[in-house]
């Protein structure tokens, strides 16, 4: 295995290019991976996960849509435990709502309750958040997370699931994000490009390699 920094660069209006992945897998198992791999996002390519060029037949657009004001950093602070999220970042995946209800309210205001649940019970859960919009600090100490090799999974009718440290070239991160967990689009819907923002969820995308 090389030593070279895993690299994504989003090409305007055409795919992701990632170069030195080393583990590269879907629901089924690994995928065979390239020293350079163009990967599809526009979610038209009818070689999925893989880039076909059809983004140049569609009109596909990499624009940005997102608001600005809406690429925030909301922090919920309890007793034992403070509580950060990014909405602009969320791909909906239901890990926190479904794994701790008493403390991430499903389309409920306030979102979060930080006094919900155990500080440990709400790590556990924060750290299973995908898109990297949740993190903690407890007593003014973020949360530390090492993940030693960079590798994406291509979530079931879903986004690009990248851990690991990466380097997104060209690409601002979202205020609050993750450096080792993000979330990428891959349907084409996103206000958000590159970050997946649930939209897949919304054009019902269904993908034909996993």
């Amino acid at each position: 295995m090389g030593s070279q920094s895993v690299t994504i660069k989003s090409a305007p209006d055409g795919p992701y290019i990632v170069k030195n992945l080393h583990s590269f897998s879907n629901r089924n198992g690994a995928i065979e991976s390239k020293e350079a791999m163009s990967l599809c996002r526009c979610g038209q390519s009818a070689n999925k996960p893989f880039c076909d060029g059809t983004h140049k037949t569609i009109g596909f657009s990499s624009e940005n849509q997102l608001d600005p004001e809406k690429d925030r950093l909301d922090t919920y602070r309890g007793k034992n435990i403070t509580i950060h999220d990014n909405r602009s970042l969320c791909a909906h995946a239901g890990y926190c709502t479904d794994g701790l209800a008493s403390v991430f309210h499903f389309r409920e205001k306030p979102f979060v309750d930080p006094d919900g649940a155990s500080a440990e019970e709400i790590i556990e859960v924060v750290k299973q958040c995908p898109s990297g919009a949740l993190s903690y600090s407890i007593e003014n100490a973020s949360e530390t997370l090492e993940i030693s090799e960079a590798s994406i999974f291509i979530a079931p009718n879903g986004p690009y699931v990248v851990k690991g440290r990466v380097d997104l070239l060209e690409t601002t991160r979202g205020k609050g994000a993750s450096e080792t967990s993000i979330t990428l689009c891959r349907c084409g819907a996103s206000k958000n490009k590159p970050y997946c923002d649930g939209s897949h969820w919304d054009v019902k995308f269904t993908d034909n390699d996993n």
